[in-house]
């Protein structure tokens, strides 16, 4: 959510902490501040609202230094304002922090800090307070005891930059459950929260894990445990190209990601789709251990999970349940060493999820993780990994992640069902041909965009939306909504098509538009059945489907048919038509696709 930079080198640290706030303005935020260390004292300029109103600032008051940190807040604690934005100091401006997460304790340590005069409603603002507090002389060791002094009395979620007045070389780092990555270069270093915001720097970086406290310079990188004993660490390489992380030519990183596509899915199924040894490698090539299976994840995440676990569902002698991560752990759900959870995470840093991650590993689950980010939290902590190679994913709205996370969910799911019997070899190896047709379908639609783009340039008066479908169908209209939703801001409800009749039909008149996701055959006549209803109380229907017949173009204000292919994979197309149906719709309505209000990509507080 929030985004975090730190710089400590030869050079000055002003445009190296915008750059880097720059490229993390895709998290989400409302406010944004850096602090530099100049000469004997630290100066901090912060401003509300967009990286532009720091600039602007900073364009009158130019900071000079070669030690800093930057922050990009959303907020939790306390409004956006100037005041409530990062980086935050002691009184005495001798420390100065920056901070994602929360701080669960923050009122009670505030209430023992009695000789502090607090400025701001943050939970933030007590960290630089009780580091000083801790601080007494100016030694790096005495800092850095003040910082573990500090970390100790302090109960919640943390990444932490700091720096101190005293010391003009030193940047300190410290991690517990948020994510935290220090680039090392030449004559200097980097800390940020997110590797794209250094990849302009570096390609190696320290992956930072729980309770580790680093203190860097410029030369040296120092990373201690959480007993303050020196660790030694693995460099992670950074193998994403720069040009991954910008927008190419396109209006919006969303159409980028959604036009990289046929390339990820395509790149993904190189590696994965007939490799005889995808189960191996997964440490799954026998379920006979297994009661039961849990999928679980957020938002786009957890609608991958809905297809994956209905399609699971078939696997012999076997409970399998999608849950919303947010709401796992409060069900009291079932758990010991004959289940196995599968978690779907972008980012593998979603609060949620890392948390219903731990409390299974705690009961003797097994868990499987399908993540996009080499080296995240919820990867190295997981027993096995799926990775689905998908790049960076700069859009706050997901687009490209959940069509790999949908795909490493089938190319699962068709290992599975060949090793269990549910299908035989032959009908195996024709789901693997068709899986490999989806790139180029996936083209076909994209091909055809300025379709899409026509229809929705026709529904921007439409200030509510219904989408609508059944089975798999539902699950991708709850997905399409929830990318209306995300970056059109029009109230978007997706509803399982049987259950318009039980209230939500009242609400349909000529205001409504009504979208209608036919892909499985079983089902095409009741859905477009009650498609009609909606028709005969004047609601707009458009309608994504395979099927292109008369009863589908009499129903249908708009229609767009989608290539033939078996039907348990149909519904990834008609996402990819979803998908651009909201972006034109957003585009139409003026709206800043990639920096939906109130939304950040990577979710890390609960």
């Amino acid at each position: 959510m929030c985004g975090i930079v730190g710089y400590v080198g030869l050079n000055e640290a002003e445009p190296i902490l915008l750059d880097g706030l720059a490229k993390l303005e895709y998290r989400g935020y409302d406010s944004a501040g850096i602090a530099v260390h100049s000469g004997q004292k630290i100066n901090i300029v912060k401003s509300k609202g967009k990286l532009a109103e720091l600039q602007k600032k900073l364009s009158q008051n130019e900071l000079k230094g070669t030690l800093g940190i930057g922050h990009t807040r959303w907020a939790t604690h306390g409004a956006p304002s100037d005041i409530n934005s990062h980086p935050h100091a002691s009184n005495n401006c001798k420390i100065a922090v920056v901070h994602n997460g929360i701080i669960e304790n923050y009122l009670s340590i505030k209430e023992e800090l009695t000789e502090s005069s607090f400025t701001s409603d943050t939970d933030t603002e007590v960290i630089a307070h009780l580091i000083n507090k801790f601080y007494t002389k100016a030694t790096i060791e005495n800092l850095l005891d003040a910082v573990y002094a500090a970390i100790d009395k302090m109960r919640g979620t943390y990444a932490l930059a700091i720096i101190c007045s005293d010391f003009p070389d030193k940047l300190i780092a410290v991690k517990k459950d948020n994510p935290l990555v220090i680039g090392v270069g030449k004559n200097e270093n980097f800390i940020a929260s997110d590797i794209t915001a250094i990849i302009n720097y570096t390609r190696d970086a320290y992956l930072l894990d729980d309770g580790e406290v680093a203190l860097i310079d410029a030369k040296n990188i120092k990373i201690f445990d959480k007993d303050k004993t020196l660790v030694s660490k693995k460099i992670f390489k950074i193998d994403w190209d720069i040009e991954s992380a910008e927008k190419g030519g396109y209006d919006f990183f969303m159409l980028k990601e959604i036009f990289e596509q046929p390339k990820v899915i395509n790149d993904f199924l190189s590696i994965n789709l007939y490799d005889e040894n995808f189960l191996h490698k997964i440490n799954l090539e026998t379920l006979e251990n297994f009661t039961r299976i849990y999928i679980v994840g957020c938002g786009t995440a957890y609608h991958a999970s809905l297809i994956g676990a209905r399609l699971l569902s078939k696997l012999p002698n076997i409970f399998v349940s999608a849950e919303m991560a947010s709401e796992f752990r409060y069900n009291e759900p079932l758990i010991d060493e004959k289940t196995l959870l599968i978690v779907i995470s972008q980012s593998g840093e979603t609060a949620d999820t890392l948390a219903a991650l731990r409390m299974a590993k705690e009961k003797n689950a097994r868990v499987l993780s399908i993540v996009n980010v080499v080296g995240s939290s919820i990867a190295r902590e997981s027993d096995n990994v799926i990775y689905i190679t998908a790049g960076p994913e700069i859009s706050v709205a997901s687009t490209k992640a959940f069509s790999l996370q949908v795909m490493a969910l089938y190319v699962l799911v068709c290992n599975l069902y060949k090793v269990c019997k549910v299908i035989s070899t032959e009908k195996f190896l024709q789901l693997q041909n068709e899986l490999q047709r989806i790139p180029s379908l996936v083209t076909e639609i994209l091909d055809r965009e300025n379709e899409i783009k026509i229809m929705a340039e026709k529904y921007l008066s439409c200030k509510n939306v219904f989408y609508i479908g059944r089975g798999l169908d539902y699950f991708i209209a709850r997905e399409g909504s929830l990318k209306l939703k995300e970056i059109a801001y029009l109230y978007s409800q997706a509803y399982a098509a049987g259950e318009l009749k039980h209230g939500p039909i009242a609400l349909i008149d000529d205001s409504i538009l009504i979208v209608g996701v036919i892909t499985q055959k079983n089902i095409v006549e009741k859905t477009l059945s009650n498609l009609k209803e909606c028709k005969s109380r004047h609601g707009k229907i458009f309608i994504v489907t395979t099927e292109n017949n008369s009863d589908i173009k009499n129903v249908a204000d708009d229609s767009f048919i989608i290539p033939q292919i078996s039907q348990i994979f149909a519904p990834l197309l008609a996402n990819i038509s979803l998908q651009l149906f909201a972006y034109y719709i957003a585009k139409g309505l003026g709206y800043d696709i990639d920096k939906p209000r109130n939304l950040a990509k990577s979710v890390t507080v609960e």
